[in-house]
């Protein structure tokens, strides 16, 4: 179940005041249904926040309750976790179990999950760094730009000019500074162009793959040979619009403290990174010495000392995973929760079961989130100046047709929802330019007329829907 979380999300309590009930709440805006997993999480996040006010040597012995989801697609597993990680600031990575495979065979490290959440973490912080030094980097480049466009006054020399003439001058140049600043910030001078000192990228860009995976080699050549990969300028000219952005980018990043961003990230990584491993249930099932179960038990057990707690080594320093909140999650159709090996069970203490979607839970999936699919499809359309609105009875007949193909065919839960609007709508988005009345009323009729054909013939539903 996918709901987008609108440009500003609501200003909500500081994490530390969030209680558990008003964790669920806030995952309420989003996700319709499952209290069961939506408790379990509230409560875990709840706990992480106690760890943080406790000594540090208790705090260190207390570990996460994993959590184990089981449900079928499409019913909120991972918006959940997505949700909680967006509420809590938290570094959030999606993996699936079955992209990893153990040594020997095709897949990726293992460990390589820890160090996307690192890269994930250093990605958060920096956003957050650059906000803090954005006015202070728009004033310099500001500054900059002013130079290039009126050059700075050369020291006068000799003794032709009197006290008077040199201070009469310095005024004239900064009131003409003044005027170019004002017309600068009006966008008048946006198509003129000045000439910009551009770094050079003179380094070549290359990989080195070893056994242990590109991620393991962190060389820094430039550090090492300083002559060969200098940074070089060259001069380039450029639109007044474009130097504006490529000297903020420049402020920027003279601004940011990169030693202490990685510090910081790496903390927030291995304190409050939350790691939600999807299709747990693909690698359950043990050995049977042939077919393509050959490495499920192995792949769980490269993944259990991650989740049990190691050491790994990443390009910004070593990493422990001690206290990052493992989410698992899968469908569990054909395998089941107990297949896993017994050490693996032990580190995920927490299960929680997801219910299937029904005809009530659709609708309100269609009306209720912050960002529903109804509202999505109304603002997107809205943008041409087509209105269109729906009735209670249309809401009804969307939720019912998608409960009916989901029994009818594979059930992907409220994903089949996507696939419902867009037949309902299809009509109206191809046509939208050209229409003549902007307004459209969608109803029950509407959407029994767009959906009829396809949902009663059932070969061709199987395709389409």
């Amino acid at each position: 179940m996918v709901f987008y979380l609108p440009e500003n999300m609501e200003e909500t309590a500081g994490l530390d005041e969030l209680t558990p009930r008003q964790i669920v709440a806030e995952l309420d805006k989003h996700v319709v249904g499952q209290a069961d997993a939506k408790r379990s999480v509230a409560v875990a996040l709840r706990n992480r926040i106690r760890r943080q006010k406790l000594p540090a040597e208790l705090a260190e012995e207390i570990l996460p309750k994993n959590i184990i989801m089981i449900g079928p697609t499409g019913v909120g597993k991972t918006e959940i976790a997505r949700r909680l990680a967006r509420l809590a600031n938290s570094p959030f990575l999606k993996v699936e179990a079955s992209r990893f495979t153990e040594v020997g065979y095709v897949g990726r490290d293992v460990e390589s999950m820890i160090r996307d959440l690192v890269e994930i973490s250093i990605d958060m912080v920096r956003e957050e760094k650059l906000e803090e030094v954005a006015e202070k980097a728009e004033q310099n480049a500001e500054e900059r730009l002013l130079d290039l466009l009126l050059p700075p006054l050369p020291p006068v020399r000799g003794e032709r000019a009197t006290p008077e003439e040199d201070e009469r001058q310095r005024e004239q140049y900064q009131r003409t500074r003044e005027k170019l600043r004002a017309q600068l910030r009006e966008g008048k001078l946006d198509e003129r162009q000045v000439e910009v000192d551009v770094r050079e990228r003179s380094f070549p860009a290359f990989e080195i793959i070893s056994s242990q995976g590109v991620e393991e080699m962190d060389v820094n050549f430039k550090d090492m040979l300083p002559g060969l990969f200098g940074q070089r300028t060259k001069k380039r000219r450029m639109r007044v619009t474009e130097a504006m952005d490529y000297l903020i980018q420049e402020e920027e990043n003279r601004l940011i403290d990169m030693d202490q961003v990685t510090r910081t990230a790496v903390e927030r990584a291995e304190q409050s990174g939350i790691l939600f491993i999807d299709e747990i249930d693909k690698i359950a099932g043990r050995e049977r010495g042939h077919g393509p179960e050959v490495s499920r038990e192995g792949v769980q057990r490269d993944i259990l000392p991650i989740v049990e707690g190691t050491t790994v080594n990443t390009r910004y320093g070593m990493v422990h995973t001690d206290h990052i909140l493992f989410i698992a999650a899968g469908a569990f159709h054909v395998s089941k929760p107990s297949d896993l090996i017994p050490e693996l069970q032990g580190r995920f203490p927490i299960r929680v079961e997801l219910k299937s979607l029904n005809v009530e839970d659709l609708i309100r999936i269609l009306n209720e989130p912050k960002s529903a699919l109804v509202k999505q499809y109304t603002a997107l359309l809205e943008t041409e100046g087509i209105k269109i609105s729906f009735t209670g009875d249309a809401i009804e007949e969307i939720a019912r047709f998608a409960a009916q193909v989901n029994d009818q065919t594979e059930n992907i839960g409220a994903r089949r929802l996507h696939t419902i609007m867009e037949k309902v709508l299809d009509e109206i988005s191809f046509e939208g330019p050209d229409l003549k009345n902007k307004t459209v009323r969608i109803d029950g009729e509407f959407v029994r007329k767009q959906l009829a054909d396809i949902v009663k013939n059932q070969d061709l539903s199987r395709y389409i829907l």
